[in-house]
């Protein structure tokens, strides 16, 4: 199973990009990614699209310079445009703190980055089925 659209990838440390790019690659190998360093790369990207390009799923990662994880969380679950893509913080935090307040910002789900390459292929293996489902599609168009 995969995405119909790309997966965006944010994360400032590009070995972590690579890491979830390949991990995503181990079981679906027919998705496409765009990979983006902080958060002001990503607003400008979402803005140039038309709705019909936006992504399936959006993985922030919450510590980067310039716009931070949280901070683009909040613009894009406040803008009428952007509010309905998938966000899944994906973060090398595991503070309740974080995962609290991403959920108050709107994400969709929060997961704190695994330890082992093997944990990440089932990590975003399983994120894949959830999100590529036509119900969990139809449960965000509601």
């Amino acid at each position: 199973m995969s995405l119909k659209s790309p997966i965006v990838i944010v994360d400032d440390d590009a070995d972590d990009r690579g890491l979830i790019k390949d991990a995503f690659l181990e079981n679906n190998s027919d998705n496409n990614f765009v990979m983006l360093e902080n958060g002001d790369q990503l607003i400008e990207f979402l803005k140039s699209l038309t709705d019909s390009e936006f992504p399936s799923l959006i993985l922030l990662d919450l510590n980067m310079p310039g716009k931070d994880g949280r901070e683009a969380l909040e613009e894009i679950k406040k803008d009428v445009r952007l509010h309905q893509i998938p966000i899944i913080v994906f973060s090398t935090s595991s503070l309740d703190k974080d995962r609290i307040f991403s959920y108050q910002l709107g994400a969709n789900c929060f997961l704190t980055k695994p330890s082992s390459y093997q944990e990440m292929i089932y990590q975003t293996d399983a994120i894949v089925k959830l999100w590529g489902s036509s119900n969990t599609t139809l449960l965000l168009q509601k």
